[in-house]
């Protein structure tokens, strides 16, 4: 059985992966790879009358590049690989563990990708927002979030604060600090938020514990877990 024939076999034989192509030359690869948009591509360092390397240098200039394993019997090259990033570097012959070690490390980057991507959308987000959408009751209240003074469980129950009023809503504290995920608020205790803007005295309690006492007269404790970056952000 041919290499190029052993590593398609094995990778058949993996769930997770989906299409299956191949190509000779560099010209063939390329006109396959715009076409067909790849996720990973297995490369060889000697092809017929090509180099791997030059199909990787072309790779990197896509919009959208695909991960690149490199799958070759020379050992000698493995540095020059991941000078162009690539993903991992298999010696002939190929064995289903090795192959299946590569797929997994393409899952692993690529849930971090993605994972970066709505971190960035959702600091965006919240930069821009300037309402908070609370479900209440059976409704959805729409509250200023500049108006919010600190977000907290009470009783079991999880409340917001804001300068007028206190609303008990159905979401819970996580998926508030997500929603409020903005420079301007800050987790101090397994149990509050606050908002920053809003703190008007930071009083030192026991045990290297410390007590926020915010504007309109609310308490907020602060636990030693928080209160390092508490003090970091504002800068004691």
């Amino acid at each position: 059985m041919l290499a190029r024939d052993e590593l398609k076999y094995l990778l058949y034989r993996i769930k997770e992966v989906d299409i299956i192509d191949e190509a000779d030359s560099l010209e063939e690869a390329l006109e396959k790879l715009i076409e067909s948009k790849p996720d990973l591509v297995f490369l060889d360092i000697q092809l017929s009358d090509d180099n791997g390397f030059e199909i990787a240098d072309l790779l990197k200039k896509m919009k959208n590049p695909p991960a690149i394993v490199f799958a070759t019997a020379y050992d000698q090259y493995a540095l020059q690989a991941f000078e162009v990033d690539a993903l991992d570097y298999i010696l002939k012959p190929f064995d289903e563990e090795r192959i299946v070690q590569a797929i997994k490390k393409f899952q692993k980057r690529k849930q971090h990708e993605i994972e970066e991507k709505q971190t960035v959308l959702a600091s965006e987000v919240s930069n821009r927002m300037t309402k908070l959408a609370l479900p209440i009751g059976e409704s959805i209240v729409l509250i200023n979030v500049k108006d919010i003074v600190f977000a907290g469980v009470l009783d079991g129950k999880v409340i917001v604060k804001t300068t007028c009023d206190t609303y008990m809503t159905h979401d819970t504290l996580a998926i508030l600090e997500k929603k409020l995920a903005q420079v301007d608020f800050l987790r101090v205790h397994r149990s509050f938020i606050v908002n920053v803007n809003h703190i008007s005295e930071i009083q030192p309690w026991f045990n290297s514990t410390y007590n926020l006492i915010m504007q309109e007269d609310s308490k907020v404790p602060v636990s030693r877990t928080y209160a390092k970056e508490l003090k970091k952000l504002l800068r004691i």
